[in-house]
């Protein structure tokens, strides 16, 4: 099967999709450019109030008509299992659309990315009767019970970087759980999603269940969280919007929130990790994987001081293999940033870890290629301080600062950070040594000889700290959509 394809052959949705279809509403107009060349990919409408309270409205009489809440289970998880099949017979159109509006390689998104928003659907849609509650131990002549409630509309903001994935991680579980979902699309690659929501209402989700908003952070996602029908928020995104969401959240009504944000993830490597080049290899894609543009990016290396030479220049010689290009060409194998504002970011932010004590290894500019892209050459970069930038802040792009370490104990040590709890990753044949640094380790995942999430449905993913609260995926994943309802019943 050929991967590559053209992008300006893909279909590209247009509007707001409100109310199981799409829609369109003045606003302030937004040009999403293909991060690959810097073409335009379309143009979408910053919503704000008017399309969140349509959606609002919508969201309303679909769990008033359609009586989701109250379906039998079953009946729920009927309806997006066929969502599930349908977005896997459009594989290859949402890989596409993927692919040419965002970061993620087509190489990537067709086989990967649209499979696993599908088996993220059916697999919430199996928990629609699995949701139990509990009676507690009470006197012969009473009855006490716990019960788990949708809470009704629910708001939810996703970012960038995953645009189908993450969306998945929320709306399924919402809608599994009986509630109606707001969405707001990313504005830098909003179109993956509102294809979806097409897919949704093809497939016999009730109109209205499931709502797609393009626009800004500080405009329609601040109007999500701030609607009073808005009954709880489920947000993915840095550790700054994070904050502004929790605050918005209690200036306007006290509704809960869960936050996925970001991280300066830990690479333990220990002298004992095996082959190196092997080693190598899982490390430096960790930091280069998606251009770095994920909230898990392994950009802190710490490495046993025995073998740091030997391993540093093992992962220089990785960082120079990469194929950038085009998104849309299987041959690629380094992406794009998303931005030219996200790639002044970066560069900026590493000139200033350099003026503040850092020094280069390898990389540190912006990667000059044949088109118009925005493409950063894989960096690393040492002698980076605890008060340096490079330290304290996360690079999100194709960066990452390496440091030895004389013993475990130590190690872990260095593994810790002020702000960040998301993720860490320990790299080594000793089970005693990965079990003390997991232990260890103060974050909310932690992966031993690999660093990231495998394509597994069941694993929680959350961090502690300034990397946020609550959980996707897994059971957590669906119960965060839902409020516990204590009843006590006396028949004496």
């Amino acid at each position: 099967m050929t991967l590559s394809f053209d992008p300006s052959t893909v279909n590209i949705p247009k509007g707001h999709h409100i109310g199981g279809g799409y829609v369109d509403l003045p606003g302030v107009e937004i040009e999403v450019l293909r991060p690959s060349d810097q073409q335009p990919m379309g143009i979408v409408n910053d919503g704000g109030e008017p399309a969140v309270e349509m959606a609002v409205a919508a969201a309303r009489s679909a769990l008033k008509t359609s009586r989701w809440s109250k379906l039998a289970p079953r009946e729920r998880a009927k309806i997006l299992i066929r969502f599930a099949q349908v977005i896997e017979d459009n594989n290859v159109y949402l890989g596409q659309l993927e692919a040419a509006g965002s970061s993620r390689l087509v190489s990537g998104t067709i086989t990967g990315d649209a499979i696993r928003t599908a088996g993220v659907v059916r697999y919430f849609a199996e928990y629609c009767d699995k949701l139990e509650g509990i009676v507690t131990a009470t006197e012969s002549d009473t009855l006490s019970y716990v019960k788990r409630e949708p809470y009704g509309i629910v708001g939810a903001i996703v970012p960038w970087n995953f645009p189908m994935i993450t969306a998945a991680w929320k709306f399924a579980p919402a809608l599994a759980a009986g509630n109606a979902v707001i969405m707001k699309t990313s504005e830098l690659a909003p179109h993956s999603l509102l294809a979806l929501a097409q897919l949704a209402a093809e497939a016999g989700l009730p109109a209205g269940l499931l709502n797609i908003i393009n626009g800004y952070g500080h405009t329609t996602g601040a109007a999500i969280v701030r609607h009073p029908a808005v009954m709880m928020v489920s947000f993915t995104g840095s550790t700054q919007t994070g904050a502004a969401i929790m605050t918005l959240a209690a200036q306007s009504g006290i509704k809960p929130v869960t936050l996925e944000l970001g991280g300066k993830s830990p690479q333990l490597v220990l002298a004992d990790a095996g082959d190196l080049d092997v080693v190598a290899s899982r490390v430096s894609a960790a930091f280069m994987a998606n251009a770095g543009q994920v909230c898990t990016a392994g950009s802190r290396i710490l490495v046993e001081e025995n073998i740091a030479a030997e391993f540093i220049e093992r992962v220089v010689g990785k960082t120079r293999q990469i194929k950038a290009g085009p998104t849309w060409d299987e041959a690629t194998t380094f992406a794009p940033i998303i931005s030219r504002r996200q790639l002044d970011r970066i560069d900026g932010m590493v000139r200033q870890t350099i003026a503040e004590g850092g020094s280069v290894i390898t990389g540190g500019a912006p990667l000059e290629i044949r088109n118009e892209g925005n493409f950063y050459t894989p960096t690393l970069l040492d002698n980076v301080s605890d008060d340096n930038v490079g330290f304290r802040e996360e690079f999100f792009g194709p960066v990452a600062t390496i440091r030895a370490f004389a013993d475990l104990e130590e190690g872990i040590a260095l593994a810790a950070h002020p702000i960040y709890g998301l993720s860490a990753s320990v790299h080594t044949t000793d089970i005693k040594k990965a079990l003390k640094a997991a232990d260890g380790i103060e974050a909310g995942m932690v992966w031993v000889n690999q660093h990231g999430r495998s394509p597994e449905f069941t694993y929680t993913a959350g961090g502690y700290k300034g990397s946020g609260f609550g959980k996707d995926m897994g059971r957590a994943g669906i119960e965060e959509f839902t409020r516990q309802k204590a009843v006590w019943v006396n028949y004496a």
